[in-house]
């Protein structure tokens, strides 16, 4: 059952937490970001395909350049869309917008700036402080 938003709905905190209408403005939101991450791509790809070499050599190597950082920004667009693919399935799953560690609420604000974060603040501040000390090891 698809709850119908009404426009220029935006979560509250005051509202129940992962109520019918914020999971599909999250479901919405992550669905919008999806498909902006594939327009992208695909215009990379034709971008990719319609270049042709400059002869002259500095020139060929910044467009080389331009096309590894292309490519490389793709990369990461493409791990980003597993992460809205796991989020969406958490949506599914009723477990969205629970911290992984603790179990607790995230807080809505945090979940509208980064729609497919699994850690609370503090559970993110926890773990960064753990990456700190083993990464000086």
């Amino acid at each position: 059952m698809v709850t119908k938003l009404p426009k220029n709905y935006k979560p509250l905190k005051s509202e129940k937490f992962m109520n019918a209408k914020q999971k599909e403005y999250f479901r919405v939101k992550l669905q919008n970001w999806k498909m902006d991450i594939h327009k992208e791509s695909s215009e990379t790809l034709e971008n990719l395909q319609d270049s042709t070499a400059p002869a002259d050599v500095s020139d060929r190597a910044t467009q080389e350049s331009e096309k590894t950082l292309e490519l490389r920004t793709r990369d990461r667009q493409r791990k980003l869309v597993a992460k809205i693919d796991a989020a969406l399935q958490r949506i599914e799953t009723g477990t969205y917008g629970y911290c992984e560690i603790t179990g607790e609420p995230i807080n809505i604000a945090r979940l509208d700036a980064r729609p497919v974060t699994t850690l609370s603040i503090e559970a993110q501040e926890m773990h960064e402080r753990n990456e700190k000390l083993h990464s000086d090891d």
